[in-house]
């Protein structure tokens, strides 16, 4: 009223001068009015908060992002960013709207565009790629599995695909993604001539044990068999490929069954309740020891993205060397990705080249991805039935098949790569290979397939057997 009041005196009384100085003195006191009544507001509306719940969880553990305090019908991006041991940017993000109370909830609501779509709780790590700019032909694999994979979770203001580094965040917060959980040890292994990396679960146990075998990359790989014991079963990463031109595989069947008896002879391991965990080459491997083996007896074999066209009865080097006969059935498509799958196919007739899994007297899981254009799984998977069938034993067989999923099916919720560098093992020369596979599709059938791992390998090692008091995570 005041203010009114002076205007209206200023108008009615003063001189053309006296009354432009009353309209400026005028427009400063409502400029300061308003810029006092903008800070006010400031100081009573609640800042944008993000919360990501729990902030700590193993990697195939499921979290909460929720975006609270933004106005309703906000348009905003969620970004996700993580750095890798080999200092490689990757990021993912969704388009999200805010409902009438100003909240976007991960869990439920809707991306309506970004690094993927839908109601998807977890997309924002598995729809992870590298950062525009990056080295081509990358893959995210968690190399120290003592230390977490730290991602940091931000929101931004409208629908956002780029610049992320030049535009300010209204929130952010960090999460961390563990393979090992609190109390799980790791216990390097180096004898018998067997080299791996142990991890056992907490407490004393007694606990059922896995023999966890990679394929054809080669090296030690551990964060599978981190994640296997934070779930209750010691489980051993076996080394048996080299990485380095210095060493050859030269490594025969007894070499596994060393590392499958070190595992069985572990005193906080049931002895008759170990299982055999394959990989591509590893379910080679693993089939072959199911079958053909004097001295092991597996409970039961999980075997994801192999055949059973490589019989492993001489060395891993001689097996390479045979499919090498077969290097020129290699494709390279437009991108100048090798296409393996044709290697093996068409499946051979001749029961000699194949590992007799007629033979094979426990349980056995396959996991299988109908896009697989690595290896040919889906027609040895065939052929593994029919034998089986023949045999009698295709009771023991379960078959998990995933249409549009491709090679790499790895637990869940890590990324999933179409295409990737490879070093080939008889001749050291890096490729990229295309292992197949559609992102969304392939996400759906890394969380599914690993959930019934989990329930096939309690079933056969927990529950079907009586083994006193577990201890239990």
């Amino acid at each position: 009223m005041r203010l009114i009041a002076f205007s209206r005196f200023c108008l009615k009384y003063a001189n053309g001068a006296a009354m432009r100085l009353s309209t400026e003195t005028s427009a400063n006191v409502k400029f300061s009015l308003v810029r006092r009544s903008a800070s006010t507001m400031a100081e009573t509306v609640p800042s944008p908060l993000l919360s990501v719940r729990p902030s700590r969880g193993l990697i195939d553990e499921k979290f909460q992002i929720v975006v609270k305090n933004l106005p309703p019908g906000q348009e905003v991006t969620l970004h996700c960013l993580h750095q890798s041991e080999d200092s490689d940017f990757w990021e993912a993000f969704g388009h999200y709207v805010s409902d009438v109370k100003g909240t976007v909830a991960v869990t439920q609501d809707l991306s309506v565009g970004g690094s993927y779509e839908g109601p998807e709780p977890m997309g924002l790590l598995w729809s992870m790629r590298p950062v525009p700019g990056s080295r081509t032909g990358l893959r995210l694999r968690k190399m120290d599995v003592l230390s977490p994979m730290v991602v940091q979770i931000s929101v931004y203001r409208g629908h956002v695909s780029q610049g992320f580094r030049e535009t300010a965040a209204l929130a952010c917060a960090v999460a961390e993604r563990w393979y090992m959980a609190p109390g799980v040890r790791r216990v390097d292994v180096q004898e018998k001539g067997v080299r791996g990396t142990l991890f056992l679960p907490p407490g004393p146990g007694p606990f059922p044990g896995v023999l966890d075998m990679w394929g054809g990359g080669g090296g030690l790989v551990e964060y599978r068999s981190a994640l296997l014991a934070s779930h209750g079963f010691v489980s051993m990463a076996l080394d048996y490929l080299p990485h380095d031109e210095t060493r050859t595989p030269d490594i025969e069947a007894g070499y596994f069954e060393k590392a499958f008896s070190i595992v069985q002879e572990h005193p906080q391991v049931v002895t008759d309740r170990v299982a055999l965990f394959g990989l591509s080459f590893g379910t080679a491997v693993a089939l072959g020891l199911a079958a053909h083996s004097e001295v092991i007896h597996p409970t039961c074999c999980v075997c994801i993205s192999g055949s059973h066209t490589q019989p492993f009865n001489k060395s891993v080097h001689s097996v390479f060397q045979e499919l090498g006969k077969n290097s020129h059935k290699i494709r390279i498509d437009e991108n100048n990705h090798h296409i393996w799958r044709d290697i093996i196919l068409p499946i051979t007739t001749d029961p000699d080249r194949k590992v007799h899994v007629g033979k094979i007297k426990c349980p056995l899981l396959l996991v299988v991805g109908l896009d697989d254009q690595n290896w040919a799984t889906e027609e040895s998977a065939e052929d593994i039935k029919k034998m089986m069938e023949e045999a009698g034993n295709s009771h023991l067989l379960t078959t998990l098949s995933y249409p549009e999923a491709g090679h790499l099916i790895e637990p869940p919720y890590t990324p999933h790569f179409r295409a990737s560098n490879f070093i080939v093992q008889l001749t050291r020369q890096k490729v990229v290979v295309l292992w197949g596979g559609q992102t969304k599709p392939h996400a759906y059938a890394q969380e599914d397939s690993w959930r019934r791992i989990l329930e096939f390998l309690r079933h056969h090692l927990y529950q079907r057997h009586s083994m006193g008091t577990v201890s239990r995570l």
